[in-house]
């Protein structure tokens, strides 16, 4: 016969096991719902590179800001894909939606088509919740008849009081970052110098 503090001890364990097996694990994603197709359609597609994001936050889990020097990594809330793969996914859906065209990335493409190739490296993705989504990032778009622009932009948005109102503004701080490059996008397929515009 077990012992009663035995048998409570073991109830208690059992319990609090499953109360750890229970707790839900968020996903988040950065990728913008599906815009309308626009009017007009673009003369050129884009090739948007695999994006290259800092150590500290490239991980499955969302990574806050804790002061100056510290970190809180939220293994409850996770990116839908890893934090490179979401970026480029947003920033390949904003700039289509933008320029009227499509990415090519890793798709056979006609030897005749005219590709615009767009690099981002995100140097800070900061994320403090009551604070703001802070984005820092260096940035280029290549023709191919050699016209280029190297630009950085800096964005931050308020971040609200949620995961999810912080999600969405990084959303916002990549779509500031997309009406950036879009412009520079249009600027190099003209064979007309790039303006990396003001800072935002």
């Amino acid at each position: 016969m077990i012992h009663p503090l035995r048998l409570a001890g073991i109830v208690f364990l059992v319990v609090g096991l499953g109360a750890c097996a229970s707790a839900p694990t968020h996903f988040h994603t950065l990728v913008p719902p599906s815009a309308p197709l626009p009017a007009a359609v673009a003369p050129f597609v884009i090739d948007v590179l695999p994006v290259g994001v800092p150590p500290q936050v490239d991980q499955p889990a969302l990574v806050l800001r804790q002061g100056a020097s510290g970190i809180d990594v939220l293994d409850g809330e996770r990116w839908a894909s890893p934090l490179g793969d979401e970026i480029r996914g947003a920033l390949s859906a904003d700039l289509a939606a933008r320029l009227g065209t499509h990415d090519v990335h890793g798709l056979p493409r006609a030897k005749e088509a005219r590709v615009v190739r767009v690099q981002l490296d995100v140097r800070r993705f900061d994320s403090e919740i009551n604070g703001n989504a802070t984005l820092e990032v260096s940035w280029s778009v290549r023709g191919q008849d050699q016209a280029a622009g190297n630009c950085a932009s800096r964005v931050a948005e308020p971040a609200g009081s949620s995961y999810d109102s912080l999600v969405d503004a990084h959303q916002r701080a990549l779509g500031k970052v997309a009406d950036q490059m879009a412009a520079a996008v249009r600027s190099v397929a003209a064979g007309q110098p790039v303006s990396c515009g003001s800072p935002l």
